[in-house]
């Protein structure tokens, strides 16, 4: 990882930071469409995405994601440290409990599904210039899905008070982990159709 590498991961975490505000401000099918700038703001800066890079890591390479995983999760907290409210408070720990109530399985299936949807959406906006049609689809479906983003929910998880956190800490890190290797699954899923989008698309 380079600095370069770092601050491309920080500001793919801002961008992710950003868009689940306004999600959590607005709400329903609206908010999952507006959620759509992350991702176009990612894709288009070239930034360095969990979800959006984990079809590239197979075999090696997994130091590296996890450290872009956590560069994610500093810029989301910038972000939560600064738009922070009462109100995003309670819709946060609102969507975190339901997370919680499906339990750690559950949600890692779920994950799954998230995961596969952003490798289809990223690489189709990648392989052709400014096709942003991918994402604006594939974004609010599966918010609207309910399927786990692991950088948007820890932005979540970051909203939340610091007494919910520690009142749910044990079932909370067992979610997070589940949706993290549910991403990366769904990120990969393509593998079992035979495409290799790496040479079609590149880094």
């Amino acid at each position: 990882m380079t600095v370069n590498d770092c601050f491309r991961s920080v500001i793919a975490g801002i961008c992710i930071g950003i868009a689940a505000t306004v999600y959590l401000n607005v709400g329903g099918l609206a908010g999952s469409i507006l959620f759509s700038f992350g991702l176009i703001a990612v894709v288009s800066l070239q930034l360095l995405l969990f979800t959006g890079i984990s079809y590239m890591v197979w075999g090696s390479g997994y130091g590296r994601l996890l450290v872009i995983l956590v560069f994610n999760l500093l810029g989301c907290l910038l972000v939560a440290a600064v738009t922070s409210t009462p109100e995003l408070t309670a819709c946060a720990e609102g969507i975190i409990s339901k997370r919680l109530t499906q339990g750690p399985l559950k949600c890692g299936l779920l994950a799954i599904g998230c995961g596969f949807i952003m490798t289809t959406a990223v690489t189709q906006a990648k392989a052709t210039p400014r096709n942003w049609l991918p994402l604006l689809l594939g974004v609010p479906v599966f918010i609207q899905c309910g399927f786990p983003h692991c950088i948007a929910d820890a932005f979540y998880l970051e909203v939340c008070s610091a007494d919910y956190l520690r009142e749910n800490i044990m079932e909370i890190v067992c979610f997070y982990m589940s949706i993290v290797l549910g991403n990366y699954a769904g990120c990969n899923l393509y593998r079992l159709t035979g495409q290799n989008f790496i040479k079609t698309v590149g880094q």
